[in-house]
């Protein structure tokens, strides 16, 4: 289906760009800076996919059992019990269903670790492949003070907590303004609008929801009789700007231009996968996992592998590395449950985790695995005390990297979640938690439960998958106390090497 004028405004990311229109658009810092590779020159993807809603962390990466002093399996045990044999709102996660996802221990603790019931698809890629990372306690020092989901969603999003002027767009989006012209089209998202990860203002993003359908937006009176003469028509108009000096028009022209061609070369790559016997089984695996609306997670990541075998077997014009897809409906206030049948959190992870190891493997088949780097987030996590059937807004989570070149393993420390109301904790809360029952964000070296900044999984990436040399020119480093704030940056986390 055509998309309109105004969504191709939005799409494109002209809406975006326009601040930064004028002399300043190619004096941005990013543009300038030099780095060395470009992303499909190192023939590598990232696929970037948001849990939206914030996740609750603490029933996907779960205590198994208690190992040493911390006891985490036990103040787990006492926060997400039900309050009484006759209360039904318990969110424990019991340890026989959690034996069957068990993955490792967690690096600081010892104690035993599992993953959700509901991502056996997930455990699967540790378990076959060790193409699963798990690093725990991810978070930033300023999401705490608001626990807004737009708020945090942004911090996420463009790596920048205190919003610093010289670090705008998103933290990937950085990166590909740094190495991308508009005329190029590096990223796609599975979406009606561009993700605040990749926006950037000097090349072009794609927001499709569908490869077959995407096309371009010639009028609301889209006719195929007429389709040719207006096809000319734009690539006319786009062309008329080459001559004009201001920047404004040149970027214009050069990301019309590559939409116009782009709303060309997409659609086919969706007959191309689907007529290839290869990718059939994977295809119908896919379908087993949509709803019968054809909507579902498992339909958007399709999208994301006709791409990226439109990429890898050389289809004219579709040069997309980096992707967007999200999976909705993590705002677990109520109704979030444990893992019984057709329980909230259960339903959302078998959606994802389905999806993605059925995605893994195709890739797999299409001989792309090793260039692969799949990262699974959420804005924040829920506080380890429950309500009757859900938790609120809480603080740092667990964030996932997948891909064949991914060292499987647990990575980070799990939260510091003892609540002893005999123990001081800070701003007036019990035992490690705050006054809101949250954990705290540390980068205190000495505190066994230090927490790991976002910013220190985003520059692992740049460093090591996108050979940036210093990530610290996209990522912001905050200045005031160093155990309270991302003062240290740690780019070789031992995911990637």
């Amino acid at each position: 289906m055509p998309i309109t004028r105004r969504q191709f405004i939005a799409r494109t990311g002209l809406a975006t760009a326009g601040a930064f229109f004028g002399p300043s658009l190619f004096r941005n810092p990013f543009l300038r800076q030099a780095i060395a590779d470009q992303l499909d020159t190192l023939d590598r993807y990232v696929v970037l996919v948001f849990l939206d809603g914030g996740n609750d962390g603490l029933n996907t990466v779960t205590p198994l059992g208690d190992s040493g002093a911390s006891q985490l399996r036990y103040w787990y045990e006492q926060a997400r019990s039900a309050p009484s044999p006759t209360n039904s709102g318990g969110l424990r996660l019991g340890i026989p269903n959690l034996q069957a996802t068990q993955i490792g221990n967690d690096p600081h603790t010892g104690t035993p670790l599992a993953l959700h019931p509901g991502l056996a698809g997930l455990w699967n890629l540790w378990n076959t492949y060790n193409a699963l990372a798990v690093i725990q306690g991810c978070g930033d020092p300023n999401s705490l003070n608001f626990l807004s989901h737009e708020f945090s969603r942004t911090i996420w999003q463009t790596g920048n907590p205190y919003s610093l002027p010289t670090f705008g767009g998103g933290w990937l989006g950085r990166y590909l303004g740094a190495n991308y012209h508009p005329s190029d089209i590096p990223a796609v998202c599975i979406s009606d609008l561009i993700a605040g990860e990749l926006v950037t203002p000097s090349t072009s993003v794609l927001a499709m929801t569908s490869v077959d359908d995407f096309g371009f937006p010639y009028d609301d009176w889209d006719l195929d009789l007429d389709k040719p003469f207006k096809h000319d028509a734009f690539n006319s108009l786009y062309t008329s700007t080459k001559s004009q000096a201001q920047p404004a028009f040149a970027f214009l022209k050069a990301n019309g231009t590559a939409t116009l061609g782009a709303s060309d070369s997409y659609p086919p790559v969706s007959d191309l996968y689907s007529n290839d016997p290869a990718r059939a089984i994977f295809d119908a695996q896919y379908q087993g996992l949509i709803d019968n609306n054809g909507n579902g997670f498992a339909a958007d990541i399709r999208e994301v592998a006709k791409i990226i075998y439109g990429v890898s077997t050389g289809a004219p014009n579709v040069k997309a590395r980096a992707f967007e897809l999200s999976n909705g409906g993590y705002d677990t206030h109520s109704d979030q449950g444990t893992d019984k049948p057709d329980e909230s959190q259960l339903a959302l992870h078998q959606q994802v985790g389905d999806a993605l190891n059925v995605f893994y493997q195709d890739c797999v088949g299409m001989g792309i695995a090793d260039k692969l780097c799949i990262v699974v987030w959420s804005e924040f996590s829920r506080r380890i005390q429950q309500n009757l059937n859900g938790t609120d807004h809480g603080s740092q989570g667990p964030v996932f990297v997948i891909g064949g070149a991914v060292n499987g393993g647990v990575y980070g420390n799990h939260p510091n979640i003892n609540s002893d109301p005999n123990v001081a904790g800070p701003a007036g809360g019990d035992g490690a938690l705050n006054g809101d029952g949250n954990t705290a964000y540390s980068q205190d070296p000495s505190d066994p439960f230090r927490s790991t900044d976002i910013r220190d999984v985003y520059g692992t990436i740049l460093k090591h998958w996108l050979n940036i040399t210093d990530p610290t020119t996209l990522l912001p480093l905050d200045g005031g106390d160093p155990t309270q704030y991302w003062t240290v940056p740690n780019f070789d986390l031992p995911f990637l090497t």
